[in-house]
């Protein structure tokens, strides 16, 4: 059969899920297994867009396809390249928070992060005044130009990431991508060895995917002291110009994490929780991640977010939803200095009847009902507008 590797890789890949170590409860497993779900869409997606010379971008993560502690406030575009090609990377520059990109060496994968050959943000180049851009990726070339970018030796994929920091006003723009060697032309029609072969990488792709991330909060997470955050540190893979602070939690039901943090003058801040599996919790029906313009800021300018399982009736509350263990980490991007330990969080762990003796601005914070609900409210609204915008 030819799709029988790929079907293969599914009982290999559910094995995976079903063996991981991290697993204690139904709820667990039963989220494992949605994430598989997700990643044997996604494998098949990065399997079937692998087109080098006719390259497109897809975006590789959202709602459906997470991984790696997806971050809410980012939509992330990859298109597949090689160093021996030229192309051109054209679009509109939106109002979002961060536009930036990434040429990585390779792939993750369960042993290694990939090398980050280019990483800048869109400061970095020349956009005109409608805000359109234009961008050539390719080989060494003397007097290449302006908005001209080498592709170092083994350069494999182009990633860009457009970042909002205010869901409701910020608007995403265009991007596009075509190999300049190869315009006018198209690839070789299909034929059975190349679904074959197609089949067998998709397998491959969902193996490693899931063992990459299963692994990935062990480099990262997993030998700091549990509900503590990092000092920001630049972010593992090469993003130049974002810092990140990040911890793992573990809390029971009449505890809660404050993380108090200052408003930073980047023009990104946001934190976010994610579960045992290494990804985002919903943040599209429950206020699971924050963003610097969505929280509340206290007047002596720090923000106090409050992670908790039980409503404390705050603006800045984190909601686990069952989750009484997971991550949690917080980005700044486009920064223009480097953060050191002052700009970072500060956590503690109280019980949750003592939030209003811990917080001090505990009374102008407070929410109703009916305003949290109209916060979720704008958060369907924003990502439903912002995935098909």
């Amino acid at each position: 059969m030819l799709t029988q590797p790929f079907a293969d890789a599914i009982v290999e890949a559910e094995k995976v899920i079903a063996e991981a170590p991290h697993i204690r409860t139904e709820q667990d497993l039963v989220e494992g297994y949605d994430y598989l779900a997700g990643s044997i869409r996604a494998s098949l997606q990065m399997a079937w867009a692998y087109e080098r010379d006719y390259p497109f971008f897809t975006q590789s993560t959202g709602p459906y396809t997470k991984m790696g502690l997806d971050n809410p406030d980012t939509l992330y575009f990859n298109a597949n390249i090689r160093e021996d090609r030229e192309y051109v990377v054209t679009g509109t520059r939106g109002s979002t928070a961060d536009v930036s990109f990434q040429v990585l060496n390779g792939d993750y994968s369960p042993v290694e992060v990939p090398d980050s050959l280019a990483a800048f943000d869109d400061r970095e180049i020349e956009i005109a005044e409608d805000g359109t851009f234009e961008l050539r990726f390719g080989p060494a070339k003397p007097d290449p130009g302006p908005n001209y970018f080498i592709l170092g030796p083994g350069s494999s994929m182009l990633v860009v990431r457009e970042v909002y920091s205010d869901w409701a006003t910020e608007r995403r723009g265009t991007i596009q991508i075509q190999c300049a060697d190869t315009a006018g032309g198209s690839p070789a029609p299909l034929t059975r060895d190349g679904l074959a072969k197609r089949y067998g990488v998709s397998g491959k792709i969902l193996l490693s995917r899931l063992r990459t991330f299963l692994a990935f909060p062990k480099w990262f997470y997993l030998n700091l002291p549990v509900n503590t955050m990092t000092e920001p540190r630049p972010t593992p893979g090469g993003l130049t110009t974002q810092y990140s602070s990040a911890g793992h939690y573990e809390l029971g039901d009449e505890e809660v994490m404050i993380v108090t943090v200052p408003r930073s003058d980047a023009p990104y801040q946001g934190i976010q929780l994610g579960s045992v599996w290494y990804l985002s919790l919903d943040y599209i029906n429950h206020q699971t991640s924050l963003t610097a313009d969505q929280a509340r800021v206290d007047p002596d300018g720090k923000i106090r977010f409050v992670i908790s399982e039980r409503d404390p009736g705050l603006a800045n509350w984190l909601e686990r939803t069952g989750h009484d263990r997971g991550y949690v980490q917080i980005r700044w991007q486009r920064l223009s200095r480097a953060l050191d330990v002052a700009d970072g969080p500060e956590v503690e762990v109280v019980k949750f009847g003592e939030l209003a003796d811990r917080l001090p601005f505990h009374d102008e914070a407070r929410v109703t009902p009916e305003e949290w609900a109209a916060r979720i409210a704008a958060r369907q609204e924003a990502v439903a507008g912002r995935m098909l915008g």
